[in-house]
This record gives C-alpha cells, structure tokens and sequence, in this order.
C-alpha cells in the first residue's frame, strides 16, 4: 500500500479484466465533463457485476460530493469565490492520479473524501 499526500492505492483481492479497468478509469476521467452523474451512473449499472468497478465509482461518487459542497461553501463567502480555482486545480490533479492508480489495476483511496456512500 502506497501512502501520500495524493491518496492511498492498494492491490484489489482478485486482478481486474482490462474492461473493468477501463470502466474504473472513466468513473474518474468522465468527472472532468459530468461531475458527480457518471460515476453514479456507473455505479448503478455495474455495482452488481464488478467490485473492483464497485469500489471506483463510489470512491469517485464520493469525492466528486465533497468537492461539490466545499466549492458551494467557498463561493458563499467572498474569499472562498478567490479560492475555488485551488480547489479546481487539486480535484484535476487527484482526478488523474486517480485514472492512472484505476489503469494499473489498483484500488484508490481519495486523501480528502466524505464516506457518504459506503
């Protein structure tokens, strides 16, 4: 298990297909164009025929919320509208980081997420 400031990764029980990593990785990637509705997508469809694809989309779900009620609290306040474009910049980072941990096949665990869907 590797730990960092970018989030934890660990090797999943049984070696994903490539068609679930594929779909692991566009639970991260398909964020940058539809926020929090492809990952919840994903997660309805597939949650009963792959865990690994599972355990992405609700780390996805999950992190895509929390970013989604930290930027509505920062643009309430007026510095907080100042500080959105961080937030951007980190969600983007994370969420490559993310696709590439998904493309290797591993589980990826978000450094700063909410637990709301378990």
């Amino acid at each position: 298990m590797e730990k960092s400031y970018l989030g934890t990764d660990t090797e999943p029980l049984l070696v994903p297909t490539s068609d679930e990593k594929l779909m692991a990785v566009l639970s991260h990637a398909l964020t940058l164009a539809c926020g929090f509705i492809a990952p919840l997508i994903i997660y309805l469809v597939k949650k009963d025929e792959s865990s690994f694809i599972t355990q992405h989309a609700k780390e996805s779900l999950n992190f895509q919320i929390t970013v989604l009620i930290v930027m509505i609290c920062l643009f309430v306040t007026i510095i907080g509208i100042l500080l959105m474009w961080i937030v951007g910049i980190l969600s983007l980072a994370l969420v490559i980081v993310a696709s590439i941990k998904a493309s290797e096949g591993k589980l990826y665990k978000y450094p700063f997420s909410l637990k709301l869907i378990r």
